[in-house]
Order: C-alpha cells, then sequence, then structure tokens
C-alpha cells in the first residue's frame, strides 16, 4: 500500500545552473522579442496607444499577483519533494495548486471584466487612452485561466528540473502571437482592426494554445511531473501553499500597488509621453531581464532541491552562483542597451521627440542599476525557492514603497524634472539588494519550510 509520507524512490541527479537558466533565458527572450514587435506594431499609432498598452498590461498584471503566489508555492513545494526523491507528493501538490489557480483566475475575469474603466482611469491618463487601456484589460481578463495554465504546469516543471518543456511550449505561444499581433493590430486579412485590443486578443489566443497543450501533455502523463487523480486536496498540503504562496502574492500587489503610484505620478504631472517612455523603456531593457529571470529560476530550483535532499551548504553555492552569473551578464547588457538608447528609442517610436527624450532618460537610469536588480532576481528567487516568501516582501515594501515612491513623491512636490522621477527606482534597488543580501547570507531561510512533510511551514 502505498504511503501518504516519503517514498523510497531513487533521486534523481540536480541539474546545473546553465541547465535550468539557459532554456528560461530562452524562452522569456522569445516573450521579450513579442513584446518588442508588440511596441513597434502599437507604437506606430503613436503616445496615447503606447500608454494603453502600458496601463492595461500592469493592471493585468495586478490582477495577477494571486498567480504569482501560487506559482511560488508550488515552485518550493515540488523543488522540495523532488530533490527529497517523494515525486508523488510533487504531483499532488501541482494538482493543488492547479485547483486553487484555476479557482483565483475565475474571480479575476469577472474583477477585470467589471471594473475595467474604474481601474484605467487611476494613471490619470486622457479619456481615449483610459478608453483603450480598458479594452485591453477586459480582454486579457477573458483569458485569466489559459494564463493560469501556463503560470502553474510551467513553474511545477521548472521545481522538477525541466526547463526544456516550458521552452518548447513558449515557442508555440510566440510563434502564434507575433501575426495575430500583426493580424488583429492592424486589421490583415479581413480581420478587424483592433490596435491596441488586438496586441491583447492575440496575447490571450496564443497563451490558450501554450495552456491546452500544456494540460493535454500532463492528463496523457507526458511530463515529468505526473497527473494523479486523488490524494491531492489534503488540508495540511493547502495549507502549507498557501502559507507559502500568500507573503508572494501580496509581494505582487505591493509590487503592483507601488508601480500604480509611482505611474500614476506620472500620467498625472508629466503627461502621456513621460508615461509611455516608462513602458518603452521597459521593453528595450527587457532582454536584461528575461536573463535575470532565467538565473531566478536556476537559484529557485536548485535551493529548493538541496534543502530536500538536506543539503544546506549546496543550497548556499547555487544561490551565490546564480547570483554572481546574473549580474554579471544583466550588468554587461544593460551597458550595450544604454550606448544605443537613443537609436533604440528612435526606431521604436518614430519622430516623437519628447517622448524619445523621455525614454532614452530612463533607459540611461534603468540600465545603470541592472546590476542591483539581477540580485533582485536571483537572490530573491533563491529565498523564494527556499520557501522564505515573507522577506522579499518586506524588501519590496521598503525598496519600492517607502523608497522608490517616497522619492518620487518629494520630487513631484518639487517640481523636479521627469528624470529625477524615473531616478527614484535607484534608492529602490540599492535598498532592495542590500536587505536581500543580508537575509540570505544570514542563513535564516533554511529552516523556514520543514523539510519532507506536508505539515504547516515554521514561522
Amino acid at each position: 500500500m502505498e504511503s501518504e509520507n516519503n517514498e523510497e524512490q531513487e533521486k534523481p541527479p540536480r541539474p546545473s545552473i546553465a541547465q535550468l537558466a539557459l532554456p528560461s533565458i530562452m524562452g522569456n527572450l522569445l516573450y521579450a522579442i513579442v513584446g518588442m514587435v508588440q511596441t513597434k506594431f502599437v507604437g506606430e499609432m503613436g503616445a496615447q496607444a503606447l500608454a494603453a498598452v502600458g496601463a492595461g498590461q500592469r493592471v493585468f498584471f495586478a490582477l495577477q499577483a494571486v498567480m504569482m503566489a501560487v506559482a511560488a508555492g508550488t515552485t518550493a513545494l515540488v523543488a522540495r519533494a523532488w530533490g527529497a526523491g517523494d515525486f508523488r507528493e510533487a504531483s499532488r501538490v501541482t494538482m493543488a495548486s492547479l485547483m486553487v489557480g484555476t479557482a483565483f483566475s475565475l474571480v479575476l475575469t469577472v474583477i477585470g471584466l467589471v471594473f475595467a474603466d474604474n481601474i484605467a482611469g487611476i494613471f490619470g491618463l486622457d479619456a481615449e487612452t483610459i478608453e483603450m487601456a480598458a479594452a485591453n484589460i477586459r480582454i486579457l481578463s477573458l483569458f485569466s485561466i489559459a494564463f493560469a495554465l501556463n503560470f502553474i504546469i510551467s513553474a511545477s516543471l521548472r521545481a522538477a528540473g525541466d526547463a526544456w518543456t516550458p521552452l518548447y511550449i513558449g515557442v508555440v505561444v510566440n510563434l502564434i502571437n507575433i501575426p495575430l499581433l500583426y493580424v488583429f493590430v492592424f486589421g490583415m486579412y479581413g480581420a478587424p482592426q483592433l490596435g491596441v485590443a488586438g496586441a491583447a486578443l492575440a496575447a490571450g489566443i496564443a497563451f490558450s494554445v501554450g495552456g491546452l497543450l500544456l494540460l493535454g501533455l500532463w492528463l496523457k502523463q507526458r511530463l515529468r511531473v505526473a497527473h494523479l487523480k486523488g490524494g491531492w486536496a489534503r488540508k495540511e498540503r493547502m495549507i502549507r501553499l498557501l502559507d507559502i504562496g500568500y507573503p508572494a502574492g501580496l509581494e505582487q500587489a505591493v509590487f503592483q500597488a507601488g508601480f500604480f503610484i509611482f505611474l500614476m505620478l506620472l500620467g498625472r504631472y508629466y503627461g502621456t509621453e513621460a508615461f509611455a517612455a516608462y513602458n518603452i523603456g521597459v521593453n528595450m531593457l527587457s532582454i536584461c531581464m528575461v536573463v535575470g529571470f532565467g538565473f531566478s529560476i536556476a537559484g529557485s530550483t536548485l535551493v529548493g532541491q538541496h534543502l530536500g535532499a538536506n543539503d544546506y551548504p549546496g543550497a548556499v553555492r547555487s544561490g551565490w552562483r546564480s547570483a554572481a552569473m546574473a549580474v554579471l551578464s544583466m550588468g554587461v547588457l544593460g551597458a550595450l542597451v544604454i550606448v544605443y538608447a537613443q537609436e533604440l528609442a528612435e526606431y521604436f517610436i518614430g519622430s516623437d521627440a519628447l517622448t524619445i527624450k523621455y525614454t532614452v532618460q530612463f533607459t540611461y537610469v534603468l540600465g545603470a542599476v541592472m546590476p542591483l536588480l539581477a540580485i533582485d532576481f536571483a537572490i530573491g528567487g533563491s529565498l523564494r525557492g527556499a520557501g522564505d516568501t515573507r522577506f522579499p516582501l518586506r524588501a519590496t515594501i521598503v525598496g519600492l514603497l517607502v523608497m522608490r515612491c517616497g522619492l518620487a513623491a518629494i520630487f513631484t512636490y518639487l517640481n523636479y524634472s521627469a528624470l529625477w522621477v524615473y531616478a527614484a527606482l535607484i534608492g529602490d534597488y540599492v535598498v532592495k539588494s542590500i536587505m536581500l543580501l543580508w537575509r540570505f547570507h544570514s542563513g535564516r531561510w533554511r529552516s523556514v519550510v520543514t523539510t519532507n512533510s506536508p505539515a504547516r511551514p515554521q514561522k
């Protein structure tokens, strides 16, 4: 008779940082390329359209904070179970996560559909931009379940050491997304010209295909993490999943709230051009961020698996190595984007001189702090992989809400230029990096979650 507790199974060899980071970087690079293509297409419609895409995406990311919370709990628990050789527990956690994620995604769909106009109006943009942003939010909300499937199954696979299957699915998603962008944004081949809303529809359809592919492979037992029909709905497992996940969800809520405040200041006091420049600059530097995300996944997975195998020194080494690689690679890429910031801005925007000026200024600031952002990605990911989701929440509150938003509000009150408001994010990443480095060095994350037991995590 099978036991609900640990099963004596041979533990698989753990993948290297490169084996986890490389496919994750490649997959997210594809998404970054799609983001750049979207920026180029929508940019031909002017700063209002770009601002609408940025506002709509920011709101939708805020609504998706719940999905990110569930994914964080999934990663920590699946990685621990896999490192301990308890493959059935990893499968049960995946099933439980999918049930929780699907339930929450239905709630998010209703919120996005009903309150799209109210939420889009927060940024203080002009009426036409708000209308486009609200349409973006409504369409994206219709596909919440598809996003949940992609988030959770991919997180589970990466935590089990399989970063290649999410990459292959990502290739399919992006091969669908790019031509649909062209068709729906510009109204080609008989399709309606939807503009900003067309970008949202293209993404929703593409992610729906990806989600259905992952779900089908999982149900047919074609994935590393198996599909189990029963044994997943234990109260202790649900408590454990939510107890790890809710601080990550709160962190994302704080994160998005901070960005709302920051972008509200830009939109209300510096205009649509300064608001649009933020979104364009982020897309220009997205290649750096996808690299950081890859090392975040590597650190998260390996720290969790090493802890599951009671190998604390291995967990420490994995975290520091992931951080070192992230700092080096993101720093170099950030410097390159800074060098070509003017040319890139002109390519994406065209002849809008004011938006180009703001974009170049923001790119200089964000590009310069890429090494600090690398620490946020890699060390923050390592802590979350250990189940220590509360401390990154504290770091985000202090760094984003107190430092970035506080400094931005002061600079706005003093009537400083938009460059000063952009520069407020330097304070954010300096403080956050110091806090995360201290936490990881302290080793207090080692026993945040009990290993190989579905009991409630330690406080």
